[in-house]
């Protein structure tokens, strides 16, 4: 009966992060130091955390641009390489049908950063190129969420992910470098998208245990992290000269 239970009122939405048999664990032996439920209940936690977290993670960024009406500062490549490499983990991750709270702020990070890509565009005054890059990207990931593309396809798209993010992040940080700042960069953007990252290596390692997924995390973490030494360094060094 108690298993029953998991499936029906509370107990349904508390199996999102008490999957079985952790939730007979803690609610039916209250068994609360299990340590591998621990590790999974953790690891849950984690995952929708940062899937609630990315629904507006580059929210900042986006009004940021918005608001300067620019995206100066930004490397238009950098967020395409980044849009690639985001889109190519959602995808997979759900073709390999790994949990959600796995790879499910991929969904929001995708809308973000296509949308981000469309600004830089848009307040460039590329009108046309703008809307064309929206259209076409709306169309190619509908066509990899649909079933149809080989999970073959979707894997090699997941295995040179690791090149990409290291080519989007190094260009965004080369950017910055020769522009002596990082304009219209969001430290808190970068911030939580570091956090994220980071939080990601241990949920890939618990969930998925697919070594493509975590290596892109770790690198991804790294990354990420050498942008948000930069928005300090250069915070630092905008505040020496005030």
């Amino acid at each position: 009966m108690a298993t029953d239970n998991t499936t029906t009122g509370l107990g349904g939405y508390l199996h999102f992060i008490f999957p079985q048999p952790c939730y007979d664990e803690y609610f039916v032996k209250f068994n609360f130091f299990h340590a591998q439920c621990f590790s999974i209940v953790l690891s849950k936690v984690l995952g929708y955390g940062i899937i609630l977290g990315a629904v507006m993670v580059k929210l900042p960024q986006i009004m940021k641009i918005v608001n300067a009406g620019s995206g100066q500062g930004i490397s238009l490549i950098a967020v395409m390489c980044e849009l690639f490499a985001i889109s190519a983990t959602t995808t997979y991750g759900y073709a390999m049908s790994f949990p959600f709270s796995s790879y499910g702020e991929g969904l929001f990070l995708t809308i973000q950063t296509s949308l981000i890509g469309f600004l830089i565009l848009f307040f460039g005054g590329n009108t046309v190129g703008a809307f064309s890059f929206g259209a076409v990207y709306i169309g190619i990931m509908g066509y990899l969420l649909s079933g149809l593309c080989p999970l073959s396809v979707l894997g090699a798209l997941q295995s040179i992910n690791i090149p990409i993010v290291i080519l989007s992040k190094m260009l965004q940080a080369v950017t910055n470098y020769r522009n002596g700042g990082t304009g219209q960069l969001s430290v808190v953007t970068v911030f939580l998208l570091f956090a994220g990252s980071l939080a990601r290596v241990f949920t890939s390692i618990q969930e998925t245990g697919d070594n493509l997924i975590i290596v892109t995390f770790i690198v991804s973490t790294v990354f990420n992290g050498v942008i948000f030494a930069q928005i300090l360094y250069y915070w630092n060094q905008k505040s020496k000269k005030d």
